[in-house]
């Protein structure tokens, strides 16, 4: 049975993929700065490579290798530009793209041993286009894209895939608080009107299609950048 992590797997879009992978027959260990009352779920700040590593220590201990990564962790930040303080940039870039690299080589180790291994960097689909007020985050998250591309071609020859998918429009605890803080130019049903599939997303949405990314059919698909966003980017 495979072992995966899935980073910021306490809540929202992080929490779906982890139940997702569960109910597939795989071994799941989250790693979360709140992390919940599961059992193998361990505490770490992403963004801290020494935390990073004691939470992969324990998660590989308990449960064996790690072969399948998912990378769910995130902050968002809004503030218009030139208003960002540059600690205020760095902490939205240390948990969106250093979290990326410390946890991959973290795990990188048992999937060169293995000769197999699924990565999954969950990204933005602010990345297709922009979104004002998240610079920060639109630059982590598109820096996300790029290391993804670059990792899936250093990383075949030794039998791990490594993809992206750039969540759109989901209903998660993060939506609602930006929805709550006028933050998304409408509501959310505003939104769902201007969505082709005329619905939100769901995290179960974003959980199928790392399921598929994971899966032994998809081990022809890497380097890849799957929009899950109902239409809203193409």
């Amino acid at each position: 049975m495979k072992t995966a992590v899935v980073t910021g797997g306490a809540s929202g879009i992080g929490l779906g993929i982890a139940q997702r992978l569960r109910s597939d027959g795989l071994h799941v260990a989250t790693v979360d700065l709140n992390p919940s009352d599961d059992e193998f779920a361990y505490r770490a700040d992403v963004s801290d490579p020494e935390e990073v590593t004691a939470a992969l220590t324990a998660a590989r201990a308990a449960l064996g290798p790690v072969t399948v990564l998912v990378n769910a962790a995130g902050v968002d930040g809004f503030k218009r530009f030139q208003n960002i303080s540059f600690p205020e940039w760095q902490r939205v870039i240390e948990v969106n793209l250093h979290g990326v690299f410390h946890t991959v080589q973290a795990v990188l180790p048992d999937m060169l041993a293995a000769g197999w291994g699924r990565i999954v960097n969950i990204s933005s689909s602010s990345t297709h286009s922009g979104q004002p007020f998240m610079s920060h985050y639109v630059a982590a998250k598109s820096a996300v894209n790029g290391l993804t591309k670059s990792l899936a071609l250093e990383l075949g020859p030794s039998g791990i895939t490594v993809n992206a998918v750039p969540p759109g429009f989901i209903d998660t605890p993060m939506l609602r608080r930006s929805e709550e803080a006028r933050r998304l130019g409408g509501t959310v049903e505003d939104h769902i009107q201007r969505t082709p599939v005329r619905r939100v997303g769901r995290p179960e949405d974003i959980a199928a299609a790392c399921a598929f990314l994971i899966s032994e059919e998809a081990g022809y698909i890497t380097g890849q950048i799957l929009g899950v966003n109902g239409g809203r980017n193409t």
